[in-house]
């Protein structure tokens, strides 16, 4: 069985709302395209902080990971 990878789009709600109220223009939303790893058992996305910073996320939650090899991040 191997990795399964999509490309998503990654898109400034806020500013998504903004450019509908023409309060901006459409051109300026921030979005961003990424290959993220698929998994099918999750419910959530994570991002990290470089991809937050650029698209101007608002942070709602922070979690510590264990990832494969036991390190917590």
């Amino acid at each position: 069985m191997g990795l399964v990878y999509t490309e998503i789009e990654l898109i400034n709600g806020d500013d998504l709302g903004m450019a509908r109220r023409n309060l901006m223009d459409p051109d300026d939303v921030k979005r961003m395209k990424i290959t993220a790893l698929v998994d099918t058992g999750s419910y959530m996305l994570c991002i990290n902080e470089e991809i937050q910073e650029q698209l101007q996320f608002p942070i709602v939650e922070k979690r510590k990971a264990e990832t494969a090899d036991g390190r917590i991040l």
